[in-house]
């Protein structure tokens, strides 16, 4: 009777010993399935995003030279027209990311700075110089300084940059939907993120 009692123990022992590392082992495989899922469409969302707009100025150019002294002044000036293609690029191939299986976190640890990118074109009218002060190298490369500078100004005062971050946000939402319903956490180096309005906060 012992011996049967014993025989029985064991065998139940065994039982739950492979129904552990069974069940263990295809929870293996749920976590190595999901964390394989979420690299590949982190590589699928990895593209680059671009917003492009247009912007258009009018500038005046002059410049004076006083000759012997100020007995004589030599001037120059010339209307610029300026049309711009302004580009914003976020490339999200770039994005680092660790992901830790034990506490099914994935953590984005760094999302690429912007690449801005003015195309400037410069149509000149209206070109006046003095023989003692003419047009040189150097004012069209002022004058392409002056225009850049100018642009930077806008883009930054203008919703341009403020959309193309927008666009950005909507791509990384993506990250959050797919952790949270595989029942991963989303974070952004230390900030956990709860929801799709916290990606808003993220300080780029």
């Amino acid at each position: 009777m012992r011996k049967i009692l014993f025989g029985v123990v064991i065998t139940l022992l065994v039982l739950l010993a492979f129904k552990y590392f069974s069940d263990k082992h295809k929870n293996d495989i749920v976590l190595k399935e999901s964390s394989q899922l979420i690299q590949e469409q982190i590589s699928n969302v990895g593209k680059l995003i671009v917003s492009e707009g247009h912007f258009s100025e009018v500038f005046t150019y002059k410049n004076s030279k006083d000759i012997f002294g100020d007995l004589i002044s030599a001037e120059k000036k010339a209307l610029v027209v300026v049309n711009a293609k302004v580009t914003i690029a976020y490339d999200l191939s770039k994005i680092t990311y660790d992901i830790d299986e034990t506490t099914k976190t994935i953590t984005i640890t760094n999302i690429p700075k912007e690449d801005i990118n003015i195309s400037p074109d410069l149509e000149y009218y209206d070109i006046k110089a003095d023989y003692l002060n003419p047009f040189e190298a150097k004012d069209y490369n002022d004058i392409k300084d002056t225009v850049k500078a100018s642009l930077d100004k806008k883009i930054e005062a203008s919703a341009f940059k403020t959309n193309a971050k927008n666009r950005l946000i909507s791509e990384l939402s993506k990250f959050y939907i797919l952790t949270n319903s595989l029942g991963w956490t989303l974070q952004y180096n230390d900030m956990e993120i709860k929801n799709q309005k916290a990606l808003q906060r993220i300080k780029l």
